[in-house]
């Protein structure tokens, strides 16, 4: 590791069972400098498949902050190992730290076979805006709608559950698809395309510049009226850049649970705006600056405005009414201690069957009453899946509680 890395950045391993968010106990857990193969950290992961959170060192902040030297990588890259009784050794190259943030990768672990070679490597590609650039071409902002009888939703946007990703370009049949939940492939997208240093505001244009994007991709059916079976590509010469198993950055996400069903559009249309976007360095485009985000943000510029500059004055944010995949709609009302009701007691109960798989979140009677015992299992949750410890439950807490129950409950 460069010497000279005086800053810190912090990284924490999330161990599952494969793609399942069931949690990995007791994996042990290496990192190493992949310079020269020294091992920096070594543990097991706890009843939630976590490791703690490992102070390491990272660049500069000015080298991710503001356009440089493309030349100088702004984050530091690690390996990582992970080894548990019944599954294949897996060892991940380059997973990113930036100074100042938290990091967290998730390890996958697939099921051991018999007689087999019992190890897999999974390579980290480089951060879009220090790698290969983007190459994709101009598309119109506003695109025809498929056919009332198409997949989509008509008359208004609803967020999907999953988004299926072609990993690589459409015609490439050679490579698989992933079926992502569509807040995971934001927070994928966001943390391979921006850097958690950036200004607030900046990652909030940046975001819902992607959410846009891809709800574009969504609903006017774009690769399925072109007869392909997914929802967008992890190809920068077409989509956005898209890593399976990627590093994610715990800034960018909380920004991300905050706004995922937001969108830009424009007054008379029913579509979300197709807002493209490139790094404004090495690459120009007619939609948003990246780089020019984050200036225009340390400016004082909030993400409306920034959006504004770059889309047009006549934009706003619209949100999706409907969330596919959530059992019970969100009622509108931040639950914390003395709310009552039938809200109260679907949290509880959903939270007493995540505790199943995830025996740190502690049980409670399901009686509708939001007591101290609701909020800890609350904050606990929350802790897990890297929320804002607020013990309340506010909507994007909700929403994860309702998504992690139908993935543990097996109901998706």
């Amino acid at each position: 590791m460069n010497p000279n890395y005086l800053d810190k950045g912090n990284l924490q391993i999330f161990v599952t069972e494969g793609e399942s968010p069931a949690p990995v106990s007791n994996a042990r857990v290496r990192v190493t400098d992949p310079s020269n193969g020294k091992t920096l950290e070594e543990t097991v992961t706890d009843s939630s498949g976590q490791t703690p959170f490992f102070e390491l060192p990272a660049p500069p902040m000015e080298w991710s902050v503001a356009e440089g030297d493309s030349d100088r990588r702004p984050y530091a890259v690690y390996n990582v190992t992970v080894s548990a009784e019944g599954f294949q050794t897996l060892h991940i190259g380059g997973v990113e730290l930036l100074p100042m943030g938290r990091s967290i990768q998730r390890a996958a672990l697939p099921g051991a076979t018999s007689g087999g070679f019992n190890v897999r490597n999974v390579l980290v590609p480089p951060h879009a805006l220090w790698g290969e650039p983007s190459s994709r071409p101009p598309e119109e902002e506003i695109k025809p709608l498929p056919e009332p009888e198409g997949l989509v939703v008509l008359p208004e946007p609803v967020i999907p559950e999953f988004v299926v990703v072609h990993d690589g370009r459409p015609e490439d049949a050679s490579t698989p698809n992933h079926w992502v939940r569509f807040k995971d492939y934001i927070k994928n997208v966001a943390c391979s395309e921006i850097y958690s240093t950036w200004q607030t505001e900046a990652i909030k244009a940046n975001v819902l510049a992607i959410l846009s994007f891809t709800l574009n991709r969504v609903y006017t059916e774009w690769y399925r009226g072109k007869g392909y079976d997914f929802t967008v590509t992890s190809s920068t010469a077409f989509d956005q850049s898209y890593s399976h198993g990627r590093t994610i950055f715990e800034e960018i996400g909380v920004v991300v649970d905050d706004l995922f069903t937001t969108y830009v559009t424009k007054e008379g249309i029913a579509q979300p705006l197709f807002t493209q976007y490139c790094d404004g360095r090495r690459t120009q485009c007619g939609g948003l600056s990246q780089w020019g985000s984050q200036s225009l943000a340390e400016q004082g510029w909030n993400a409306v405005s920034i959006l504004k500059k770059y889309y047009g004055s006549e934009i706003y944010l619209k949100s999706a009414e409907k969330v596919e995949g959530v059992p019970l709609s969100y009622g509108g009302e931040v639950l914390s201690p003395g709310s009552e009701g039938e809200a109260v007691r679907t949290v509880q109960e959903q939270l007493n069957r995540i505790a199943r798989n995830f025996p740190a979140i502690p049980k409670l009677p399901a009686d509708g009453i939001y007591g101290s015992a609701t909020q800890a299992a609350v904050t606990e949750f929350q802790k897990i899946f890297h929320l804002p410890q607020t013990g309340s439950v506010d909507f994007a807490t909700w929403y994860e509680i309702s998504n992690v129950f139908v993935a543990v409950a097996e109901l998706a």
